[in-house]
């Protein structure tokens, strides 16, 4: 075999790392909007309760664009590790890599970046994801992978996570990301209800959904943490062996989970123990209150009932 132009001729083509999730951007853009639109509107509020609502709202934003981002990052579990080891079928040549494995809620990552990149006549510097969501046929997409003639490395990986393999984790995974991703599709719900009574004279019920938004975000985590209960199967090149843990996803979801909790805890200790500094944090005065219960109240004129 002969190479051109860096390519093996039963190549089809170069492989090109995938560098943005358009979904994660979208939806930080939608986000971001929110907030920009807030602050053309803070100048407007004065006093004290100007910075209560900067933290209100700019918290309540954060907590609901981590909700929904960390659904479509891949990050919830990684590992790194670096080898020297073959680089595609047919050929002896040894290449100097990094090799890391980014598992999310609705498939895996796997990247490929060469030391230095350029290796053996190409740019060695991959991002390749299989998806294993209900919409997606994770097998397939490893198919494609070695029709594509992927470098070994990443076929290598991705095999581990087949339903064909002898490691049998699959199952556990894509289970596991969709209990996951459903848990906190319903604490987005909660987080969205949570936000609407907050503008009513109910905001204790407000507080309790933020504890019922920081439950099903805990139970996210607890739904993906039972892959660990499965033993990967090793992934080893040469010596070198990749091991994988918790990655920056399951951390940003667990403080959103405590900040919930927190945050829910406050509200409803302060309506039982200091309503006055609850009333004042959200601009909720007793005129506002008498207005609300006013318009609830029913009136009967006496004079039809009478008759």
């Amino acid at each position: 075999m002969t190479l051109f132009d860096g390519i093996y001729p039963f190549y089809l083509q170069k492989r090109k790392a995938a560098v943005f999730d358009i979904s994660t951007i979208i939806v930080i853009v939608v986000f971001l909007t929110f907030a920009c639109s807030f602050l053309l509107i803070i100048p407007g509020i004065r006093g004290r309760v100007r910075l209560y609502w900067t933290l209100r709202v700019l918290l309540s934003l954060f907590v609901g664009v981590a909700i929904v981002v960390v659904q479509f990052t891949g990050d919830w579990e990684t590992g790194w590790v670096k080898a020297n080891t073959s680089y595609k079928s047919f050929s002896d040549a040894l290449v100097n890599v990094d090799i890391g494995l980014h598992v999310g809620l609705a498939g895996v990552n796997v990247t490929l970046t060469g030391n230095p990149v350029n290796q053996v006549n190409e740019t060695i510097n991959y991002n390749e994801h299989f998806a294993w969501s209900f919409d997606a046929n994770y097998d397939l997409s490893y198919s494609k992978g070695l029709e594509k003639g992927l470098p070994n490395p990443i076929l290598y990986v991705a095999e581990k996570f087949t339903s064909q393999s002898p490691c049998g984790v699959h199952r556990q995974y894509r289970i596991s990301g969709h209990y996951a991703s459903a848990t906190l599709w319903v604490a987005f719900c909660a987080w969205l209800i949570s936000n609407m009574l907050f503008f009513m004279p109910v905001l204790v019920y407000g507080g309790y959904m933020l504890l019922v938004t920081g439950a099903f975000v805990i139970f996210s985590l607890l739904s993906f943490s039972t892959v660990r209960n499965s033993p990967l199967c090793l992934i080893q090149f040469g010596t070198a062996t990749l091991h994988t843990d918790y990655g920056g996803s399951f951390w940003l979801t667990l403080v959103i989970g405590l900040l919930c909790f927190v945050a829910g805890i406050a509200v409803v200790a302060l309506h039982y123990f200091n309503s006055d500094l609850l009333k004042t944090a959200f601009d909720l005065h007793e005129d506002t209150v008498e207005e609300y219960q006013e318009m609830t109240e029913v009136h009967i004129n006496p004079h039809f009932v009478n008759k």
